[in-house]
């Protein structure tokens, strides 16, 4: 049983060095939509970065993309953006479908690669992903940037000291508003859309961060029309390090949920607020009320992408070719447990 510490009278500082200190890198951006839009703005406004060209199928969007953020090359397909010489490191942002495609493309074309979260469809197609990386000699990481923000190293500080004492309970959601005419692709099964894969990772990933791979899965949700999955819940159990731990996580498209994530231990417990996610504050709560509050985040939304790219660039950069903060075997077992969900719940994509 691990002991937990005396309770402190302030928390740790965050260990993640300022993004602007990262070694640049030549990005390019594969998919110009919503999420590669922050990901370009988020690497101007707070790293050293060079976004050097962007790729997609339609030659319009793709010079539309360069010109509102200052990219020198626009391609008018995927084939060309990894030819591209000046290109050292490509982002994939295209929908969780195309992924593991578009991922062995630029792994084959010799690009260190970035893949958007969900990493892949499935299990099956990470591991090909993995393996062709390993075998090429690439960079490969999954951007769940989550994992690389400093109030998440504030957490793995407070559990690496035992602060909480035994862990017990675990919860984390993410539920967002997103109808079928605002956002068609999450209702498409072809584009392996659905409430998991797009925002039920992240609590899937920040259980997977804490208390590791559950041992055993019960899951339960509600189907959209097209048979995708509008809400899930799941509970985790049976977890190798913490036998007594239970964590209950949830992801919806029909509501905006709290978005909040906690981690309770018989000593302390461990309250992220609204989005836990996204830079924010750490509370540290004892079992007799005692609260200790982290300071406000030097970035602030989407500007947090700039931590996992800085990461991504210093492995690189030091010759690494995955992260020891997410592993690529871990993206793999996450993928394994996104997969046993949907097993449960009768969700199944095209193609599988």
């Amino acid at each position: 049983m691990l002991a937990a510490m005396a309770f402190p009278s302030v928390l740790p500082e965050p260990r993640v060095p300022d993004p602007a200190t990262a070694p640049p890198l030549n990005w390019g951006i594969l998919a110009p939509g919503f999420i590669a839009g922050q990901f370009a703005s988020a690497l101007r406004i707070a790293t050293r970065q060079r976004v050097v060209a962007v790729g997609s199928r339609s030659p319009d969007k793709a010079r539309a993309f360069a010109a509102e953020y200052g990219i020198p090359a626009a391609y008018g397909s995927y084939e060309q953006l990894v030819a591209d010489p000046q290109v050292q490191a490509v982002y994939v942002a295209s929908p969780h479908s195309e992924h593991a495609a578009q991922a062995l493309l630029a792994i084959e074309a010799g690009k260190h690669v970035l893949v958007e979260k969900s990493f892949t469809r499935n299990a099956r197609e990470a591991r090909r992903v993995v393996d062709a990386a390993r075998k090429r000699g690439v960079a490969l990481m999954e951007a769940m940037w989550a994992r690389f923000l400093p109030h998440t190293d504030i957490v793995r500080q407070l559990l690496a000291d035992g602060m909480l004492g035994e862990l017990e309970s675990l919860t984390a959601d993410h539920g967002q508003r997103l109808d079928p005419n605002e956002v068609p692709r999450l209702h498409d099964p072809k584009l392996a859309g659905g409430a998991l894969l797009d925002l039920g990772i992240y609590p899937v990933s920040f259980a997977a961060f804490v208390l590791g791979r559950p041992g055993a899965i019960l899951a339960s949700a509600e189907l959209t029309p097209t048979g995708v999955d509008r809400q899930v819940s799941a509970v985790f159990t049976r977890f190798a390090d913490h036998p007594h731990a239970q964590a209950l996580v949830n992801c919806t498209l029909a509501a905006k949920t709290p978005t909040t994530a906690s981690v309770s231990g018989r000593e302390a417990r461990i309250e992220l607020d609204d989005a836990f996610y996204q830079p924010g504050r750490v509370r540290l709560v004892s079992r007799t009320g005692v609260t200790i509050t982290s300071g406000p985040p030097a970035l602030f939304g989407h500007h947090g992408l700039a931590y996992e790219a800085a990461h991504f660039a210093q492995l690189v950069t030091d010759g690494f070719t995955e992260s020891p903060r997410l592993p690529l075997d871990e993206t793999v077992a996450i993928m394994e447990v996104l997969d046993e969900i949907r097993s449960q719940v009768k969700v199944r994509y095209p193609g599988e």
